[in-house]
């Protein structure tokens, strides 16, 4: 007996057909355990209207090429760019196509503050360190600031958008109309875009199939990140059962079961987070180091340095939102904020 065909893997370089004019184009993400991200062409009457662009590097623009050129079409033809959120995998390469072709770009208006920040002149510290600081996690801390002391960002990267995407609205393209709902969470300007009449969630990084979009991870943070992300959760589950088209990973077939997945989880968090510190007040850091993290149930002294600050950061974003419930009380201390129960 013949043995049966793997799969191929979602990774796998094409533009691979997802309904009547739309293709997910995997894209690489060199250095990164996200492996790829999907962008998706839409086939319109005026050219092509992408859902993110990619991270601006060389691999990512050849791959998006030969991927159009698959489907007889061109990178001159993107007349638009729909930007998911300001991450660079998602935002950087939508704005080099721009400069050579003139597409115009749209991202949420919530993201301009760290588009702001990436302008702002004269030296300064990475803001995750004083974050990093407030949690409790002094050595991560001073590991993040060595680590991004000479990362200066390039500027014809991160140029401003054409249009600043704010508040729920609808995009009229020819031939669909696509509604664009702001979900802030992962970043405050994450949009998705809802194909109602097709069926279709294009949902950047706010509803991933397999994984958890990290929430709190921003230069410039919210009030209540993790907050801010259920709601936006609460938000597209009121929306018909639709495709979901994520960022990162495949096509799954219920943007509503992974929901539902996303909302038990963050439950499960804030319950461990809860009873982290049942006993004696405690750090975001401290706590994050009595949770398990990744589906291996890692420890976090085992992570890398990027992986730890983000669990760090995560864990204060649970800790603020029980705090916000009234279920905790947080005291400032020289060693980091302390959490305490109410």
């Amino acid at each position: 007996m013949e043995p049966t065909p793997a799969a191929p893997s979602w990774t796998a370089p094409g533009a691979h057909p997802v309904a009547p004019g739309v293709h997910r184009i995997p894209l690489p993400l060199p250095m990164d355990g996200l492996r790829a991200v999907n962008v998706y062409a839409i086939e319109t009457a005026d050219g092509l209207t992408l859902i993110d662009g990619g991270w601006a590097i060389a691999e990512s623009r050849a791959l998006l090429e030969s991927a159009l050129a698959s489907i007889d079409r061109k990178v001159s033809e993107i007349t638009r760019f729909l930007v998911t959120h300001v991450h660079r995998d998602h935002y950087t390469q939508a704005v080099t196509v721009r400069r050579e072709f003139g597409s115009h770009v749209s991202l949420g208006l919530g993201d301009k503050p760290t588009i702001d920040l990436i302008h702002a002149e004269g030296d300064r510290e990475d803001p995750h360190v004083e974050m990093l600081r407030r949690a409790g996690a002094p050595r991560i801390g001073t590991a993040w600031a060595s680590y991004t002391r000479d990362a200066t960002p390039d500027l014809d990267l991160w140029g401003y958008p054409d249009t600043w995407l704010d508040g729920d609205h609808t995009i009229a393209l020819p031939g669909r109309d696509l509604q664009a709902i702001a979900t802030p969470g992962h970043t405050q300007g994450h949009f998705v875009f809802a194909d109602r009449g097709a069926g279709m969630l294009f949902a950047g990084d706010h509803v991933l199939p397999t994984i958890t979009p990290s929430i709190g991870f921003e230069p410039v943070r919210a009030a209540q990140p993790l907050g801010d992300f259920l709601g936006s959760l609460a938000k597209v589950r009121a929306l018909p059962d639709l495709l979901l088209l994520p960022a990162h990973g495949p096509v799954a077939g219920s943007t509503h079961a992974r929901i539902d997945e996303l909302l038990r989880f963050h439950e499960e968090r804030l319950d461990l987070c809860r009873e982290a510190i049942a006993d004696e007040p405690a750090t975001a850091y401290a706590v994050a180091r009595r949770l398990p993290w990744t589906r291996h149930a890692r420890r976090l002294d085992d992570l890398d340095l990027f992986n730890a600050a983000l669990a760090t950061l995560e864990t204060h974003a649970h800790l603020d939102l029980l705090v916000a419930r009234g279920e905790l009380r947080a005291t400032p201390d020289d060693d980091g904020t302390l959490y305490a129960p109410a």
